[in-house]
């Protein structure tokens, strides 16, 4: 008489995606592209999706409702099964059960989740808050913890992390939300000198976006008190940044079994229709990335070894991309990390890992993987 023996249940992933800033359309393109790379024999997978005003929808499993169409941006409320009501994650450590609560009916659970993978970029998501909250739950989660993941959103802080480390940063000038609230003259003055002592053109940002939202290209006087309300309008602490001429190449880094290592580096050449490498560059006109990076041996080592420090300097897990400009005297400055960084099809992040021999799907499994073997907590 043969046992009847139960099957081990799939680990459930729980995809994470929209949310509350101003890169929500990003977030809903990056999650359907992972949506469509998951091993459905490997994993269950629930999406979640959080709206703009912060509400977390049950929503369809609909990879190719997510993409740019026609430039027209993607968004959770679309995708979102019901109006009202939100899914629940339980701040339990013991339950991982999420329940999906709506007005008029009884809570309907939706069975246990043993790992988050947030797609979400920007505030209320990438910068520390939501990793806290599945720090509460218990719940593993791919990517950066608490302190990685708000020190790699806030560019004045991750700029002083690398400056302690001793990583090479470009000239920076920070604008507080109390400076400009009460003497935006002087502000704007402390800005000016800064002009005067690196030179124009500047970058005026907000200290805490992605996706080069906000960011506008200062050439003059001129052209400075709009771009300062522009980057105000994403974050009230804005960064300024001179001019550093160049090439602007980026690396990724994954987490191995045995540690961090980085990928073959890519470039991205000026673009002849933007100012810039901007959010229409990026994700409407489908800029594209040369990969790998034609700088030579030596120079693809050094930066494969800045980008790695960067990841360890930051206390990062799971991945990151980070983004360097080679200046014309051939020293490598780091401008930023992106501890989540995008995964749309043309995103550089996994075509850098493609070329240096990790697939997309691969990628995507060995995030999954490494979360699931991490504990939440201190680590």
């Amino acid at each position: 008489m043969s046992e009847n023996t139960q099957s081990p249940r799939k680990p459930r992933v729980a995809v994470v995606f929209g949310g509350r800033s101003s890169e929500h359309a990003i977030s809903v393109v990056t999650a359907g592209a992972v949506l469509s790379a998951i091993d459905r024999d490997k994993y269950d997978v629930l999406p979640i999706g959080i709206t703009t005003d912060g509400r977390w929808a049950l929503t369809a499993d609909a990879p190719e409702r997510m993409a740019i169409a026609d430039r027209a941006l993607p968004n959770v409320a679309d995708l979102a099964e019901s109006g009202e009501g939100g899914v629940v994650l339980s701040v339990d450590p013991a339950n991982r059960e999420v329940v999906l609560s709506e007005p008029g009916s009884v809570p309907r659970a939706l069975g246990e989740v043993d790992v988050v993978f947030p797609m979400l970029h920007g505030p209320y998501g990438e910068d520390g808050t939501l990793q806290g909250l599945l720090e509460l739950s218990g719940v593993p989660y791919v990517g950066a913890g608490v302190l990685a993941s708000a020190v790699g959103q806030d560019k004045e802080y991750m700029k002083r992390v690398f400056v302690s480390f001793g990583l090479p940063v470009g000239p920076y000038e920070v604008i507080r939300p109390r400076e400009w609230d009460q003497n935006p003259a002087a502000a704007r003055k402390k800005i000016v000198e800064f002009a005067a002592e690196h030179g124009w053109p500047l970058f005026v940002k907000p200290a805490r976006g992605g996706s080069s939202m906000g960011i506008t290209k200062v050439d003059d006087l001129s052209g400075l008190d709009e771009a300062i309300e522009e980057a105000r309008r994403h974050d009230p602490k804005i960064l300024v940044e001179s001019l550093l001429r160049g090439r602007e190449i980026e690396c990724g880094v994954l987490e191995f079994e045995d540690g961090p290592r980085a990928s073959v580096p890519a470039e991205i050449p000026p673009v002849t229709d933007h100012d810039f490498y901007d959010f229409e560059a990026k994700y409407i006109d489908s800029a594209s990335g040369i990969v790998p990076a034609p700088i030579g041996d030596e120079a693809t080592a050094e930066i494969q070894r800045l980008a790695v420090a960067a990841y360890e300097a930051v206390s990062c897990e799971g991945l990151v991309r980070a983004d360097f400009f080679l200046t014309d005297d051939g020293d490598f400055v780091i401008n930023e990390i992106n501890t989540m960084p995008g995964f749309t099809p043309i995103s550089m992040y996994p075509r850098m890992w493609q070329e240096s021999g990790v697939s997309y799907p691969e990628l995507v499994d060995r995030l999954i993987q490494a979360a699931l073997t991490r504990s939440t907590g201190l680590r």
